[in-house]
């Protein structure tokens, strides 16, 4: 018995030890498991989150808010990956940690990188239960057009258009589901229920703005449906849903800058002070090419940003998806060679909305930032946004209108080289509209800026101008009446309110032309800014096919003749000689009846006595002519003690052109200590002078005097040049 007993006391031992073994290991489970929740805290806390079911006691329950504010702030402050995102949004979209759990988790569910599309989905569904209060279901549509350009993919999404669209009749969330349907409508979404229950709620609510642009939109698509009429520029029509999460989206991707491309709109900081001239801005980049739809996808598209040649995008231009973010197309040749040629309604609409929204909130909606490294940033981006508007070769009407509010808080500095390039690109537009929206808020920069900005902005207004006649001409010559400059407007204007916009601009800067030369003493980088301007004035019949001359201002004028360098005076007389090619070329067809709108008498005039000021000041030496508007008194005159003050302002002595005249003094009589001027124009010297001046380059003088004193005649007295003006004047 006692063996048995020691055999027993034997086998009991190792089954101590088995359970003695388990325990130790279960403890070092339980001891990894402890250090790597504290070495994860954020992994433990959102695993926890996961397991959260509906029932659970919130109110006192340390360890669910506990981890609830660990993950917070990773949220705020480096971002959630997506499979986190997916795990926060059903907690909170199912209710299972309580309603006011609900609202906070969407006001931190900020993404770092991007957002699952089958989450979204997800939340819709939950959307559709309608256990939410409606405070949370308006948060949560907020959210997901805040990150709507970092969902990953789009075409699951757009596979449940239909459940989306039926919460247009919730009058709360109404503005916020029409600005997701805009976003994801395609034509195959559109019909005509869909068209008959939005003009239902319109004729409930009233034309509001987010009902008129989906509409706009759907006609585009399908214009046989909505037979309403809509206005041709329908203001933005969805405002800016996103500054719930403006900081904290700000702040996560200034920690991840490179590690993904987003939307810039949703980079801003929140406005804490009235909004000045210069601008903060962020992260203006634009986003890259992606598809809309899932690489899985089984529709037959070809991406955009698979294009490698021009060849391949005419083999697959009708199999081409328009990508998921339109600022995409921004800077890409390929991508602007498409939008050109489907010319795409939708896809304008699209781009200039994407656009606007992003100009808005960037350069009109931003405290003050002096940083260079936002400026250059800016640069960049509104230098892509010339790019594409010179490629296209039309503006946007998005950045046409941002430049209407822009210009009203200009400071003339920030940015000017690109926002005057924007500025040049505006089309044409009534006459009536040009003073409020152009010519008040620039007349006030104008007057209060450096002579470098007055020169730039007489640049950029004359570059607009050969815009306009440009695209009149090829209107002419195409035999149309429409001239209007944007293809997306339907706007139309006649001939005769083209001239009058023309008349207006060409009258705006001969105003400002003159009083900048006064106010700047006539500075000589300002004065040949003008001049190129007239240059383009003075050929508008000729170059241009518009029935139109207009002379320049004395203010303008006569500082060009008097000027003291020789570069103005000859563009001078290039402009004259221009003038009178265009007006006897009016003249002629007048007398021929062959065009229906005549140029005024008083330009005539205007031109006959221009002419005769400038023959008889520089080739006459008759530069005070009584009756004129050169004429001064006697006893001022005389008051002055100048020698001969009437031939101050000829071809010899005038301030412009005396070096030449020493030059040639010396280079015919070297041997003379004493110069005397006057016997230049004593016999063959005389033509001797006017072939050496003409070979310095002076054309614009050269054709001028050829043409108006018949020079090259060999006319060389005073008479004769004399009875050769008057014979050559209207």
């Amino acid at each position: 018995m006692a063996d048995l007993s020691n055999l027993a006391g034997l086998v009991s031992e190792p089954s101590g030890e088995i359970d003695s073994s388990a325990n130790n290991r279960s403890l070092r489970l339980a001891e990894k498991e402890r250090r790597k929740g504290e070495a994860d805290p954020f992994g433990l806390a959102a695993k926890y989150l996961s397991r959260v079911e509906a029932g659970t006691v919130v109110r006192g329950n340390d360890e669910l808010e506990r981890n609830m504010v660990r993950v917070e702030t990773v949220a705020l402050s480096k971002g959630l990956p997506p499979e986190v995102i997916t795990v926060l949004l059903d907690l909170a979209l199912s209710l299972n940690a309580g309603t006011a759990n609900c609202t906070r988790v969407l006001k931190f569910l900020i993404p770092a990188t991007v957002v699952p599309q089958e989450a979204v989905v997800k939340g819709v569904s939950w959307l559709c239960v309608g256990k939410m209060p409606m405070n949370a279901q308006v948060l949560f549509v907020r959210w997901v057009l805040t990150v709507f350009d970092l969902i990953d993919c789009k075409d699951n999404l757009r596979s449940i258009y239909g459940f989306i669209f039926s919460f247009v009749t919730e009058e709360n969330l109404c503005p916020f589901i029409c600005h997701l349907l805009y976003l994801l409508t395609m034509r195959e979404h559109v019909h005509p229920y869909r068209v008959r229950k939005l003009l239902d709620i319109q004729a409930k609510m009233g034309r509001q703005p987010f009902l008129t642009q989906l509409l706009a939109l759907y006609k585009v698509y399908r214009p046989d449906l909505v037979t309403l009429s809509l206005p041709s520029r329908v203001r933005t029509g969805f405002k800016n849903h996103n500054s719930t999460w403006k900081v904290a989206l700000s702040a996560v991707q200034r920690k991840n800058k490179g590690a993904v491309l987003v939307d810039q709109s949703l980079s801003l900081d929140v406005k804490e002070k009235p909004s000045t001239r210069k601008r903060k801005l962020h992260h203006l980049a634009i986003p890259p090419l992606s598809s809309a739809f899932d690489s899985n996808s089984n529709k037959k598209v070809f991406r955009l940003q698979e294009l490698r040649s021009f060849k391949e995008l005419l083999e697959n231009i009708h199999n081409i998806e328009l990508p998921a973010q339109m600022g995409s197309l921004l800077g890409s040749a390929l991508a602007l060679h498409y939008l050109d040629c489907v010319q795409d309604e939708s896809a304008s609409l699209r781009l200039n909305f994407w656009l606007g929204h992003s100009l808005q909130e960037e350069f009109l909606l931003c405290p003050v930032d002096g940083s260079s490294d936002n400026t250059s940033e800016a640069c960049r981006f509104l230098s892509t946004i010339l790019f594409s508007q010179q490629f296209l070769q039309e503006g946007f009407s998005s950045t046409e209108s941002f430049l209407y509010k822009f210009l009203s808080v200009w400071d003339g500095c920030l940015l000017r080289p690109q926002i005057l390039d924007l500025l040049s690109d505006i089309p044409l537009m009534p006459s009536f509209y040009m003073h409020k929206l152009l010519f008040e808020p620039l007349k006030q920069l104008y007057f209060t800026s450096t002579v470098f900005f007055k020169c730039s902005l007489i640049e950029c207004l004359n570059s607009m101008l050969v815009k306009w006649l440009t695209w009149h001409s090829v209107s002419a010559l195409e035999g149309g009446l429409d001239i209007s400059l944007n293809s997306n407007s339907t706007m139309t204007m006649t001939l005769s309110g083209f001239m009058d916009s023309v008349m207006e601009l060409v009258r705006f800067v001969g105003l400002l032309a003159s009083e900048g030369l006064r106010l700047e003493n006539c500075h000589v980088l300002l004065l040949n800014q003008t001049l190129a301007f007239y240059e383009t004035v003075c050929d508008m019949f000729l170059k241009y096919s518009l029935p139109l001359i207009i002379m320049p201002p004395a203010g303008v004028f006569y500082p060009a003749l008097f000027a003291t360098d020789s570069v103005s005076v000859d563009r001078l007389g290039y402009i004259m000689y221009r003038y009178r090619k265009n007006l006897t070329l009016a003249k002629k067809q007048e007398q021929q009846r062959e065009q229906t709108f005549h140029i005024s008498r008083n330009t005539y005039k205007e031109f006959n006595r221009n002419l005769q000021a400038m023959v008889n000041s520089m080739w006459n030496s008759w530069w005070s002519i009584p009756g004129s508007d050169i004429e001064i008194d006697k006893d001022l005159i005389a008051l002055s003690k100048v020698a001969e003050p009437w031939c101050r302002f000829d071809l010899i002595h005038h301030p412009a052109l005396f070096s030449y005249a020493i030059e040639f003094h010396r280079s015919c009589w070297p041997e003379k200590k004493n110069v005397d001027l006057g016997s230049i124009k004593i016999g063959k010297y005389w033509n001797w002078y006017m072939e050496f001046l003409f070979n310095q380059g002076f054309d614009g003088l050269n054709n001028f005097i050829r043409t108006n004193t018949g020079h090259s005649s060999g006319l060389s007295s005073q008479d004769d040049r004399q009875n050769h003006l008057h014979n050559c004047k209207y």
